[in-house]
This record gives structure tokens, sequence and C-alpha cells, in this order.
């Protein structure tokens, strides 16, 4: 069958499908994954093949950056940038899905114009989503808030994002529409109505022991597993990298991942500093942001990219933003985790590390600060409940298949 995997986002939103398409391709299918032109090399180093989406979303970091990205003003704010986004996307998706398809596999937002283009190709479809997007009494929804407004307001709280989103989107989802010949819908029909339906299965890739299915979710939608990114085809660790790690006990990482802050600087600052006053050894990674060491010396170096399933089972502990991919490899590595998350779904993560016992309360991104790191990076490495809780995490989630339900779903077309 000839797959095309829809991945609109950022490299977080990228990466778990190079793992999945690769399972894919084991199992005998044609796998192709579109996502921005900038992600190109990510999944063709893989071995996979790639079609491009237009757009950046690195336009879209900066304004979530400049206006706020959590709480539900970001909520709302984050739903107006996609809206003005989304023209330009359904025209990449509906290109990329008539140079030969079988199925779609809509990640993530791509979804919102993906099964009208199905629809309106005569395809079949599936949702994968690597956070919570249904409304539930289980928790609240995850780009909103990580505390819990009780039962009923957990529910009351997706169902205002619903309501909210769907006005905002609907006017590129109607145009799409039209283009396609398919009648018209209601705001939320447009945006949401597939989401409802139990005949269209939707698999979450994150582990049920990090979140577990809500009972309330409809039919025909589960939470099945980490999808993990695959290794670059001939990857080979740097060897001053190698170097450094044997050269003295486990360093603690580093990195904030696609997050651009405008004081990245002082943030890398703040990393170095303190892992100095805990008496580690740091790995910082560049990232998107470009943290580097001023004068790094024996016990810190600066690396680019390196993956996650490599490095960080050699490391102490993890100091990163609580992005949904990098929160599943420090749970997968079984090594305690510091999370500083900023915008989006992270506060949600960042909550769920604490609430499992896999490391310390997170850190508001505002309240960063030598002090508070080096405390949290202390604690992290020395108390050592966090590593046990880690490592039980770690050894529930190697049992896990998350691409085995999709390709029976895929045999059952």
């Amino acid at each position: 069958m000839r797959v095309l995997i829809v991945a609109v986002g950022s490299r977080g939103d990228v990466a778990p499908f190079t793992g999945l398409a690769t399972a894919l391709n084991a199992a005998g299918h044609d796998t192709v994954i579109a996502a921005y032109q900038m992600f190109g090399g990510l999944v063709t180093g893989c071995g996979l093949q790639f079609r491009p989406l237009p757009g950046d979303p690195r336009m879209l970091a900066a304004a979530r950056w400049q206006r706020g990205g959590t709480g539900p003003l970001g909520a709302a704010r984050l739903i107006r940038l996609i809206a003005d986004h989304m023209r330009e996307v359904h025209a990449g998706m509906l290109a990329a899905a008539r140079q030969g398809t079988d199925m779609l596999l809509l990640a993530g937002l791509s979804y919102a114009g993906g099964y009208h283009i199905a629809e309106g190709l005569g395809l079949p479809s599936m949702s994968l989503q690597l956070a919570p997007v249904a409304p539930t009494r289980a928790f609240a929804p995850s780009i909103v808030t990580a505390r819990s407004l009780g039962g009923w307001g957990n529910l009351a709280a997706g169902h205002a994002l619903v309501l909210l989103g769907a006005p905002t989107l609907a006017g590129p989802v109607r145009e799409l529409r039209a283009e396609l010949g398919l009648p018209r819908l209601s705001s939320r029909q447009a945006v949401y109505g597939r989401m409802n339906d139990p005949a269209w299965p939707v698999f979450h890739g994150w582990s049920p022991a990090v979140v577990p299915q809500p009972a309330d979710w409809r039919a025909g939608a589960e939470v099945v597993g980490y999808w993990w990114p695959a290794r670059p085809h001939g990857w080979r660790p740097p060897p001053d990298l190698e170097t450094f790690l044997n050269a003295g006990p486990a360093p603690v990482f580093v990195g904030f991942g696609s997050m651009s802050p405008d004081d990245a600087a002082r943030v890398a600052g703040v990393a170095v500093a303190a892992a100095r006053q805990a008496g580690v050894r740091l790995v910082l990674q560049a990232g998107r942001a470009g943290l580097a060491v001023a004068g790094p010396g024996d016990d810190s170096m600066v690396i680019g990219d390196v993956p996650h399933d490599w490095l960080f089972p050699r490391v102490a502990a993890v100091v990163h933003h609580a992005g949904a991919g990098t929160t599943g490899a420090g749970l997968r590595a079984g090594v305690p985790a510091v999370t500083v998350p900023m915008i989006g779904d992270q506060p949600f993560w960042a909550a769920r590390i604490a609430a499992l016992g896999a490391g310390p309360p997170p850190i508001r991104y505002r309240q960063l600060s030598v002090p508070v790191l080096t405390a949290a990076i202390q604690d992290a490495v020395t108390r050592p409940s966090y590593r046990d809780r880690a490592q039980l995490l770690a050894a529930r989630l190697a049992q896990e298949d998350a691409a085995a339900p999709v390709l029976a779903a895929l045999a059952a077309q």
C-alpha cells in the first residue's frame, strides 16, 4: 500500500514518524512523509521518501514567543496563527496526496484539512496524534493548562477549546472543500467532525504508562505507545563527544530542541553556571537557539544534533523543555529529567514527569536562574527514587510496539 504520512509542525512533530515509516516499509508498504521543506534531510537521511510542504515552522515559533504561548490566551493565539497558515499547507497536502497515494495518515493538525482531502480524493485516512486533543474528564486540554480542573471542568475546558477553534479554522477548511467539490459543513463539522466518528481510527503516540487512555474517549481512539525516531543511515557518534563521555563521570544533558527564546545567551549562561555549581559535567545541545558555551573547559562541551536514543542512556540526567518527543526519549533511557517548559503542551508533559516521580517539579521558564537550576540538577542526580522510577518506566516502554496497531489498521483496509 502507498502510504502518505503528513506531519505539519516542528522537528519534534516529524521525527517520530521516521520510525513509524521505517516500520511500515519493513512490513511491505511504500511510505512517504510530507513535511516542511527544512525537514527533507531529516527524512531522506533515514532512507525514506519525502514530499515538501510550503511554509516554515520557525515563523510560527517566533510569533508564539512574541505573543505568549501558554494558557487560554496562548491557545487562542496559536489557533489564529495556524488558521492563517493552513491555506498554503492545504495546497501542499493536496499536491502531495495526488502524487500516488492509497492511504493518508494525518499527524497533528494536518487532520483539520487532511480528512477532507481524503474524502475528496476517495482515500481512506487515519489520525496520528502526539498530544491529547479530544475533550476528557481525565485532564484539561494539554495546550491550555497542566492543572486538573476537576472532571467536569476538564471536560468543559476541552469543549470550550473546540468551540474556540472551530470558527477560526473553518474558513480555510471550507475553501478546501469547495475546491474539492464537497458539500458545505458547519464550522464544528468542518474542523472536528471525523474526530468523533468511531469508524475513523485515531492513534495517540505516547505510552499509556505516561498518560493512561481516558475512559471517556470514544471507541477507535487508542493510546498505543511512542513512535521512536529512526537513526540516520550510517550515523556515527562524533569522536570528540565519545572522548568527552569516556573522560569522566556521566554528564548532565541540557537542550531545548526547537525552542528559540529571545534570551538564548542568558539561558546558555545559566546552564553552564548551574552545572558547575552542581558539580556535574555538561553536554549542551545548541539546538535552534544556538546555545553556546563561553570559554568551554574540560567539564563541558557543545553538540549539534545527536540521536537521543544513543546519548541519553549515557548521561546522569536530562534538562529539557518537555516537548513530547524529548520527554519520551528521557523516559526511554531511564534517566531523571529536569524540565523547563515554555509553550504549548510542554507544561503538560513536564507535570507528567514530576507526577510519575521521574524528576523534580518543573521550573517555570521565567523563574529559570542559576540557583534554581543548580538545586534541581543536584536533586535529580542525587535522589535515587528519580532514577529508579525512570528505569521502571523505561522497562514498560521497552515492551511496547506502537507501530503494530497502525499496521493492523492498514491490513484491515
